[in-house]
């Protein structure tokens, strides 16, 4: 393991039904070429030493004994090898006969785990052979001449790995052996089935195990019989997948003639994390019902994913256009509850040509439509200084005309060269001062007019700008309630995207297109003639590495190490090392130094899994040292 991965892979190979020696050599060929290929677990189908469709031939004690010599056989030439691997036989323990999966490494069994619930429907009659694993008392067997822990009450833990297994059908039980074995430690289980094919079969078993990994919040890997049982009234084809906490990393290939080896990286930290915030794992409740057997995991120097790992872990990869619309929902829904608890009919606003004004209108404007209010009483207020340049003053004009919301244009130039007279700072210091005088007085204007009108003052800032401070206290960082603070700003740009896309409205569109294809800025700084002279991403860095940042940081607790490798692998070679080096260590700095500006937000709807929030998701000192997390950042 490296980094709290564990790489797993699902196998399938080739089967001849009774044929012991012949399938025990296409398994041990695939145990060696997961091997080689890195990988730390495998799974291999149900009764994948006999076959699965062997019937009444389970009666035969020369397939009982074949399979017997086949496993030792198997042990015996996989000894050098460190992959813990699951294959599925039959196995006799006293008079009864049991469909188990072996758990073995170094051709030593660690454990056997018999099957439960065994179906007894349509194509499937195993009770005809088999017994459950629930009439066994046993708890050692002598198998291959080793004596193992025998039950479904059996964990294997290697470091912060925890892997349990259970049977096919044990799966759909209405609560499954993985439920339990997870609340007791599992985070990684594996699956030996032997599904049939039927239409729908593969989507059904594929959500069924994305299902499981979800409740279980842990890593699932499953390995169903391939083309070789198709024997008789039934056809299999091979399902497999490996899923992680509801999402499908990897699946196979159906109807393969050929063997396949499924593989990807199940990320065991992040279900610690995810788990951590769960009290039900916190519990441990089972822990004591359950037999835990160690085992080492092989090691590696080099590390590389096969996992996709997305660069904007904000947005979904499925269902963008349901994405947009629900987090459109909850933002305009969020103000509309807070206008009908204030009865409130009218919203200032200020609009600055830029991307998150231009969301937050979108918002408001949603939600005065769904009251039945008339867009007039969203007054927007373009406030002119410096930095403004005639770009972005055209795109909030065009903005507010499109909306046919009430505009407003109040030039807050000589206020601010006034107000900078009377604290006696010089117009050439264009300093943090300088800026902060235009940000606080256009608050001002803001919050004065919102008495003047009974109105509330609908904060712009996002999630992205929150997590590094860049904001004025007391100035754009306050309001009466932010619509954009759940909102990081690569999920703005889609948002604002999704909007010019989809109107029907091509003015709406144009200046949407428009807003997009601005740099983003504070324009605090006089332009360089009419083009924009202070750009954000020059300054902290790309917001796209911030947000990947970001998410990793806050949601699941990550290291600097790992967030920067995870960084490596998402943007390939977009950004160079030392680039993603120094804007995460920025990214650390002004997260901790910033807590102070977060510690006193205004109220804000939460859209996803991260929120700042002093009130809701994260509670920190405003006083906390960032020393560790630099220490580590500069050991990369």
């Amino acid at each position: 393991m490296k980094f709290g991965f564990i790489k797993v892979a699902a196998a399938i190979p080739q089967v001849q039904v009774a044929d012991c020696a012949f399938n025990a050599e296409q398994i041990k060929n695939l145990i060696l070429q997961a091997s080689k290929s890195g990988v730390e677990a495998v799974v291999f189908p149900e009764l994948s030493i006999t076959g699965y469709t062997c019937g009444d031939l389970f009666y035969q004690s020369v397939l009982l004994n074949a399979a017997e010599d086949a496993l030792a056989s198997l042990l015996k030439e996989t000894a050098a090898t460190a992959c813990l691997s699951a294959v599925g036989m039959p196995v006799r323990v006293g008079n009864a006969l049991y469909n188990c999966a072996i758990v073995f490494q170094k051709g030593k069994i660690l454990g056997v785990v018999p099957k439960s619930f065994l179906p007894n429907y349509g194509e499937f009659a195993e009770k005809r052979w088999f017994v459950s694993a629930e009439e066994s008392t046993a708890e050692e067997i002598v198998l291959a001449g080793q004596e193992v822990p025998f039950g479904t009450d059996l964990l294997f833990a290697c470091k912060d790995a925890v892997l349990a297994v259970e049977l096919g059908a044990d799966l759909s039980a209405p609560i499954s052996l993985s439920s339990w074995a997870s609340v007791a430690g599992a985070n990684v289980i594996l699956n030996l089935s032997a599904y049939s094919e039927t239409v729908g079969k593969e989507e059904y078993l594929k959500r069924l195990v994305s299902d499981q990994s979800v409740h279980c919040c842990c890593g699932y890997v499953c390995a169903s019989a391939g083309i070789g049982e198709s024997s008789t009234d039934s056809v299999f084809s091979g399902n497999a997948c490996i899923a992680e906490n509801g999402q499908v990393l990897a699946s196979a290939k159906r109807f393969e003639l050929q063997e396949q080896l499924i593989i990807s990286e199940i990320d065991v930290e992040k279900m610690q994390c995810l788990r951590r915030e769960n009290t039900v794992f916190g519990r441990h409740v089972f822990s004591n019902e359950y037999r835990t057997i160690s085992f080492e995991l092989p090691t590696s120097d080099s590390f590389a994913l096969l996992r996709h790992i997305s660069p904007y872990p904000f947005l979904v990869q499925k269902d963008q256009e349901k994405q947009c619309e629900d987090i459109l929902s909850i933002q305009a829904y969020g103000l509309l509850q807070r206008l009908r608890h204030t009865r409130c009919q009218k919203v200032i606003l200020g609009i600055s040509g830029g991307l998150d004004s231009t969301l937050a209108l979108l918002v408001v404007v949603k939600a005065f439509d769904k009251l039945g209010l008339d867009r007039k009483g969203i007054i927007g207020v373009t406030m002119p200084c410096f930095g403004t340049t005639d770009r972005t003053y055209q795109n909030s004009l065009k903005l507010m005309n499109a909306l046919k919301i009430t505009s407003k244009e109040i030039n807050i130039k000589q206020s601010c060269l006034q107000h900078l007279q009377d604290i006696e700072h010089p117009l050439s210091a264009r300093d943090v001062t300088y800026e902060n005088v235009q940000a606080r007085e256009r608050t001002q204007v803001l919050m004065d007019l919102a008495n003047q009108q009974n109105a509330l003052v609908i904060g712009t800032g996002d999630l992205s700008e929150l997590a590094l401070g860049w904001a004025t206290y007391n100035g754009d960082h306050m309001s009466m309630y932010g619509v954009n603070s759940g909102v990081a700003k690569t999920l703005v740009r889609h948002l604002v995207a999704y909007v010019a896309q989809t109107s029907q409205d091509k003015d709406l569109s144009s200046v949407l297109r428009e807003v997009l294809d601005t740099p983003v800025s504070p324009e605090l700084l006089p332009p360089s003639g009419q083009k924009i002279s202070q750009k954000t991403e020059d300054l902290v860095g790309p917001y796209e590495l911030h947000d990947f940042y970001l998410y990793h940081f806050v949601r699941f607790g990550f290291s600097a190490k790992k967030i920067f490798c995870l960084a490596q692998h998402a943007f390939g070679n977009k950004y160079k090392d030392a680039e993603i080096k120094k804007w995460l260590s920025t990214f650390l700095r002004r997260f901790f130094a910033q807590q102070f500006k977060r510690s006193c937000l205004p109220d804000g709807p939460k859209v996803g899994p991260v929120s700042l929030s002093p009130r809701g998701e994260w509670h920190m000192p405003s006083d906390a040292k960032v020393s560790l997390w630099l220490q580590e950042c500069e050991e990369l």
